[in-house]
Formats: C-alpha cells, sequence, structure tokens
C-alpha cells in the first residue's frame, strides 16, 4: 500500500481535515520543540487519511485515529510519554468494526473493543460484539512490560497501521480464546447501560399507583393530549430551547405529525404531570433505550447514570431538528416579550409554548421541567424493533406501587 505522509498543526475530528498545513521540514521543527502537530498518511485516491496522529511531546501525548475508505474511524489510541522515560505507554485503544459500508460511524450497534493499560501491568478489556445494545464481556488482564510500553520514535518514524494491525496480537488472542478453557483471562457478562429496566410506558396508563420522588402517593391518569408536532424532516430534536449550539438530540422518526402526549397523575394536592411525550406508534413498548449522541460512551456510565440534555432554565422541547434554528430564535423572541407572531401558549399544561415555521410547517413544542441540570431522553421500542415513542421525565421516574 503506497502511503503518503503530510503534516499539518493540528487534526479537525469533526470535519476530518487538517488545520494549518506544515512543510515536512516545519513539522520537524515543531517536533524537536515539542510542539503539537499532525502526522497524516494518506493513501491515494481517499479523501480521508488513512491515519492521523497528533504529537505533542512537549505534553507527553500522542493520539492516533485511523480511518477506513468511508472517513469512519476504525480505530483510535491514546499513548502517553512519562517526563523521566523515552517510552510511550499504549494507555488506551478502541476500534470498530462497521457492519457495513453505509453504516455510520456513531451506530450504537457497532461491534467495538476498549483496552485501558495502567503502567503497572494492570489491564481492562471491554468487548461489545453487538455494540452498546448488546451485553458486553468484560475482563481484568496483567499485561508485560513489552505489551504496555512502546519506544518512542524519532521524527518520520511512525509505522503505517494495515486494519488487520489495530489492536495488538496479544488483544486479539484474548478475544479468540474468550469463554474457552484455552483463555488466560477471566471474563464476566456485563447488560448494556443503554437500556433502562423502568417501564415509562406504565406513566401513560391510567390506574398505575406510585410515589413521588417527594414520597407523595398518586394515581395516574388518562394522558392529556397536546395537538400534534409537525416533523417533515424526519429528525426529531430533542433539547432545551435556549441552547443556541444547536438540539441536543436529533432522533430518527417518520417524517410527518406525531401526536403529543402529557402524563398526569392525581395526588392529595391535586393534578401534577409526571412526563410528555412524541408518541410514534400506537404498538406498546416493550424496551426502553437512552438517546445518545456521537461520542457518548455508555461504557462509562455508573449506575443510575444516563446521558441526557441540559437546562439552565428547567424547560425542554421537542422540535423538527431540520428547523431548530429559526423555531429557536422564534422562541426566544416570543420569551422575551417581542411578540412574536404565531405562538399559542397553555396555561396548566406542561406544553407551555408551540409554534410553527411558517414556509414548512415544521413545529416546536416547549415543556415545562421540573428542575435544571440534566435530563435524559427515552426511546420506546414495540417487540418488532420500531420505535413508538420518545419519553422525558418532568421530575424523575416515580416508584411504582407493589402488585
Amino acid at each position: 500500500m503506497v502511503v503518503e505522509l503530510g503534516y499539518a498543526e493540528g487534526w479537525d475530528l469533526a470535519t476530518r481535515t487538517p488545520w494549518r498545513p506544515l512543510s515536512a521540514e516545519a513539522a520537524r521543527e515543531r517536533d524537536a520543540a515539542g510542539l503539537p502537530y499532525a502526522v497524516l498518511q494518506r493513501v491515494p485516491g481517499r479523501d480521508v487519511p488513512a491515519v492521523v496522529r497528533h504529537v505533542s511531546w512537549r505534553a507527553g501525548l500522542v493520539e492516533v485515529w485511523a480511518y477506513d475508505e468511508q472517513g469512519r474511524r476504525t480505530f483510535e489510541a491514546d499513548l502517553s510519554l512519562l517526563a523521566d522515560d523515552d517510552r510511550l505507554l499504549n494507555r488506551r485503544l478502541i476500534s470498530w468494526r462497521h457492519p457495513g459500508p453505509g453504516t455510520a460511524e456513531s451506530d450504537p450497534d457497532c461491534p467495538r473493543t476498549v483496552v485501558e493499560i495502567d503502567s503497572d501491568g494492570a489491564g481492562r478489556i471491554s468487548h461489545q460484539p453487538e455494540g452498546m445494545r448488546g451485553s458486553s464481556l468484560e475482563a481484568a488482564v496483567t499485561i508485560t512490560q513489552e505489551q504496555r510500553w512502546s519506544a518512542r520514535p524519532g521524527f518520520g518514524a511512525w509505522q503505517s497501521l494495515a486494519p488487520e494491525e489495530h489492536l495488538p496480537e496479544w488483544v486479539r488472542e484474548h478475544l479468540a480464546t474468550a469463554g474457552t478453557p484455552e483463555g488466560a483471562a477471566v471474563w464476566r457478562r456485563e447488560p448494556s447501560r443503554m437500556f433502562s429496566g423502568e417501564d415509562f410506558g406504565v406513566l401513560f396508563r391510567p390506574g398505575t399507583v406510585m410515589k413521588s420522588p417527594y414520597a407523595d402517593e398518586m394515581t395516574s391518569v388518562q394522558p392529556s393530549p397536546a395537538g400534534t408536532l409537525c416533523v417533515p424532516s424526519g429528525l426529531l430534536a430533542v433539547s432545551c430551547p435556549l441552547d443556541g449550539d444547536g438540539p441536543h438530540f436529533a432522533l430518527v422518526v417518520p417524517p410527518g405529525e406525531h401526536p403529543l402526549d402529557e402524563a398526569r397523575a392525581e395526588t392529595t394536592g391535586g393534578t401534577q404531570t409526571t412526563a410528555v411525550r412524541v408518541r410514534l406508534g400506537e404498538a406498546p413498548a416493550v424496551s426502553w433505550e437512552m438517546a445518545l449522541r456521537p461520542g457518548d460512551d455508555t461504557r462509562l456510565l455508573r449506575a443510575g447514570e444516563a446521558y441526557g440534555f441540559d437546562t439552565d432554565g428547567a424547560m425542554g422541547a421537542f422540535a423538527d431538528a431540520g428547523a431548530w434554528g429559526p423555531l429557536r430564535q422564534r422562541f426566544r423572541a416570543a420569551i422575551e416579550d417581542r411578540g412574536d407572531e404565531g405562538w399559542t401558549g397553555h396555561t396548566g399544561s406542561a406544553f407551555f409554548r408551540r409554534t410553527r415555521e411558517p414556509a414548512s410547517g415544521a413545529g416546536l413544542a416547549a415543556f415545562a421541567l421540573g428542575s435544571d441540570g440534566g435530563h435524559p431522553v427515552w426511546v420506546g421500542r414495540s417487540a418488532d424493533g420500531d420505535v413508538v415513542g420518545v419519553v422525558v421525565l418532568v421530575d424523575g421516574m416515580p416508584a411504582l406501587a407493589a402488585h
């Protein structure tokens, strides 16, 4: 394989492009001074380099990314240079396998393997053969000096990486013998952290007896319909409408009008909202998975933790992600009392503001939450695997009464 070397001051992970290209001589000078620079190993005919290394000797860090012909990451590594040593610790390795040419890099179904290594020889392997939706195989392993260290190369002496060489041979041997008598490691199986053990659908079923997070007993009543939401782009945004960086989540849904529901429950003090929902199908949800953004890693979550969107105004919104920018601008104008036309408010409902973008009909429905901070988004799937609903809890999941 012919490899052409190029250099730059840095590498943009989001756009897969180098910034501020460098000549080889300028890169050599930065290497000698310990300043950061990127090494690009290009294969003729491919837009994205096959391998990119970001080198920063002064910071004691080398980062490596490998890409396939579609420009998707297939490997990532973090290597550390100790201050009093001339060796690199292979601190963290991640390998992805994409089931097909059309599979997105961030697809939760992509199989992957994560290896973490400490300088004392302790190591951990996490293997997800079915991606984040499936269970993972976990093993603690002891790693030899030769396996965890590599020599610091001189300028221009980086080796090429062929796809089959992304994970070291000793890791591949552990994976090949996992669960067999020949295996040297003890493996345990961990359930997917992407799924919730809760059934959020019960909040929308009348008669469910539960206790609020504040220990008040309550009973769910008939959900309150809140009209429909038009999503012509087929991407449902779920985010705080005050967020100017774009929607936190953009979930693929069928284009069109979708009903909005508000789960409500009676307490001794009256009726309160427990959750809001976009209904995408009539079949009951048999599983609930947390919405993820590209780069979210469920392996890093501890018990009871979940990814979600942040809000400083105790509010969220369902909207068409394709029109998020103009819809959010109209929302800001409305709450700042500038008389923006097209808004309707609902007193006594969690859905306190809603509108449509005039040209496309794309909608936004803002809803009130019980607190600031992070709020997970739960996606319900039917027995056939179809997405049938997207739910956000208003103030945490109530505890269900024992049956």
